[in-house]
């Protein structure tokens, strides 16, 4: 326990007077700047991000790349025609579409159905045979062979290798997700295209905002390669008050909590008895936020025990406790001979902070 007794003596002045001074000037640091904000304000901020990403605004190119899928040169459609009263025995034919997007129908010939989706191909047929050979004539067309083309995709994906890609489905991301899809090892994603070997782009598919670019990128061609790296380790920086400061690097993918990124800097100082913390993260609009953590709430569960991101700074400052119990901890000797730490309770400073004759020195009891 913490226990005073009364002292005289003219050095007492000057530790009087010290402490005032280290007092009035430990006032001005304390451990959360006047710019941060609070950790609900944060997380307020972060679920605000997190549904504008879930409901981005639609490009206007979007519906174009994502379309039902049309027929086109290359495909193979299987065609059957049933005549009613005309024909008891229904036309059954599968039929390639040749490159200026007609298909060569018995009784009718060539019918252009390039750029159509099925339903609309099925019309078209239908209205041939009506006006060609049948009263009348009921149509069903299905997609029996889509044209593909290949493209190579190598690095950390689920499946790497060649993949085959219909005419809908010839995009970035079309082509990341027919190769296994992106793993939390993936990084940026550099799309080199065999017909322009000099031009290429690279796209962070961790990015909402460029996940919606690529969407909006011209189709991928035969040939094609598309290389992922992989990610850069996911990298914090703890520093302050703790007793291993520095960056500590994870495998990426893997999520750290403020409580465990403390742990790893091997917990924080004990000869003085820090609670609070400040969080620095760099936003993607490039702003940086600064958030105050109360870490005594957080290990009581009070407070969510929230997750790192990747570039954030942990720093646990001074605040006006810990500047007074590190001065006491340098400045004052203790009756056990040597300094200690101890759980200071500052009610009887006051007795040091006012003019009376007799002065309080801070002593540690058994």
């Amino acid at each position: 326990m913490i226990t005073t007794t009364t002292v005289r003596g003219a050095g007492s002045s000057l530790l009087r007077a010290g402490l005032c001074v280290f007092l009035i000037a430990a006032g001005a640091l304390l451990g959360c700047s006047p710019k941060g904000i609070t950790l609900d304000e944060f997380l307020a901020m972060e679920r605000q991000a997190t549904a504008e990403v879930a409901n981005p605004a639609p490009a206007p190119t979007f519906g174009e790349r994502l379309s039902p899928f049309t027929v086109g040169p290359g495909d193979v459609l299987g065609v059957s025609v049933l005549g009613g009263q005309d024909t008891a025995t229904p036309i059954a034919v599968a039929v390639r579409v040749y490159d200026d997007g007609t298909v060569d129908l018995p009784l009718v010939g060539a019918v252009a159905v390039g750029g159509l989706q099925l339903t609309q191909a099925e019309k078209a047929i239908q209205a041939a045979y009506v006006e060609k050979a049948f009263q009348e004539a009921v149509v069903h067309v299905v997609l029996e062979e889509p044209d593909t083309i290949e493209v190579l995709v190598t690095g950390p994906v689920g499946r790497p290798g060649l993949v085959r890609l219909a005419r809908n489905e010839r995009g970035l991301v079309q082509a990341m997700a027919a190769a296994g899809g992106y793993l939390p090892s993936s990084g940026c994603v550099t799309l080199v295209r065999l017909r322009d070997p000099g031009k290429t782009v690279t796209v962070n598919l961790a990015n909402p905002d460029e996940v919606r670019g690529a969407m909006t990128m011209p189709p991928l061609q035969d040939g094609d390669m598309i290389a992922v790296a992989t990610a850069d380790p996911n990298t914090v920086f703890v520093g302050g008050l703790v007793n291993v400061p520095g960056p500590q690097s994870y495998p990426p993918g893997v999520r750290v909590t403020v409580l465990q990124a403390v742990a790893a800097a091997a917990g924080l100082r004990t000869d003085i008895f820090p609670d609070e913390a400040v969080l620095v993260r760099h936003r993607p609009d490039g702003t940086d936020v600064r958030v105050c953590l109360d870490l005594s709430r957080i290990t009581d569960g009070d407070d969510p025990n929230i997750e790192l991101a990747a570039g954030d700074i942990l720093w646990v400052p001074h605040t006006f406790e810990t500047r007074v119990q590190e001065w006491i901890n340098r400045n004052i000797y203790f009756r056990a001979g040597a300094a200690a730490s101890v759980n200071y309770n500052f009610v009887h400073t006051k007795d040091i902070l006012n003019g009376d004759e007799d002065d309080t020195s801070i002593f540690i009891g058994n």
